[in-house]
């Protein structure tokens, strides 16, 4: 099982690698999704900094566990970092000349639970802001908290109700990826909401706007990304790399 584990795991590396590469080598537009470096002012950037990092210190003591307990989680635990960072450097365009793009977080959140994605999240998110100008370090904080803890933490919720409920082990990760997608850019839409709230109509109307920017482009993205995770999970359940994973 772990040469087979090693062996699908360095494929998925390779890709990703090659990818990263023809990323950084592309041109880049910063208006993307990510809250962009220096976007946020600096009172809003510092709240979601602090309120990012007991979730990361927590994902810390959790991976801790996970590589004690079990070394050859390692593999497992760099494709699902490689898997989030291909897939959330993927910018679509989207209306207004902004971008929209998957999250991927949905198979870390279903192989090791949601506490370990705020770590992972954050190496991606900082790679991608140091690296592919997507984001940025002052508003790691804000982008952490959405890509990595709220939209993680809700996704992990749909998917234990769904093996509560008896559902179809695709029909879990699909619905765990797709809910992970949507409130991740809910999150987002809050925060540059109550950041940049409408003159007249306030952060209320402010939020809604910048929901019903991404929207047109988000659900069928996040539609796309739930179906590719239901694949990958598959995969690695037919090739007896992990066991299907029920509560």
């Amino acid at each position: 099982m772990q040469q087979r584990l090693t062996k699908f795991s360095l494929s998925g590396a390779i890709i990703a690698l090659l990818f990263g590469l023809l990323l950084v080598m592309a041109p880049q537009e910063v208006f993307a999704m990510h809250v962009m470096e220096g976007f946020l002012p600096p009172m809003w950037a510092l709240a979601w900094w602090l309120a990012f990092l007991p979730c990361l210190a927590m994902g810390l003591v959790r991976l801790r566990q996970i590589v004690q307990e079990e070394s050859h989680q390692k593999i497992l635990l760099a494709l699902c970092g490689a898997f989030i960072f291909v897939l959330s450097a993927l910018k679509i365009p989207s209306v207004t000349g902004s971008c929209s793009h998957p999250t991927g977080v949905a198979l870390a959140v279903i192989l090791f639970g949601p506490s370990v994605v705020a770590v992972l999240g954050a190496i991606v998110l900082l790679f991608q802001a140091l690296l592919l100008a997507h984001g940025g370090i002052t508003t790691l904080g804000a982008n952490g908290m959405s890509m990595a803890v709220i939209g993680p933490l809700v996704g992990y919720l749909i998917w234990r109700f769904s093996c509560k409920m008896g559902m179809r082990k695709d029909i879990g990760v699909f619905l765990c990826a797709f809910v992970a997608d949507i409130v991740t850019y809910a999150v987002t839409s809050i925060q540059l909401g109550v950041a940049f709230p409408d003159p007249q109509l306030g952060m209320g109307a402010a939020i809604l706007k910048f929901m019903g920017i991404f929207c047109m482009t988000q659900l069928p993205i996040a539609v796309a990304e739930g179906l590719l995770t239901v694949l990958i999970y598959d995969q690695l359940v037919k090739r007896q790399l992990i066991q299907a994973r029920s509560f």
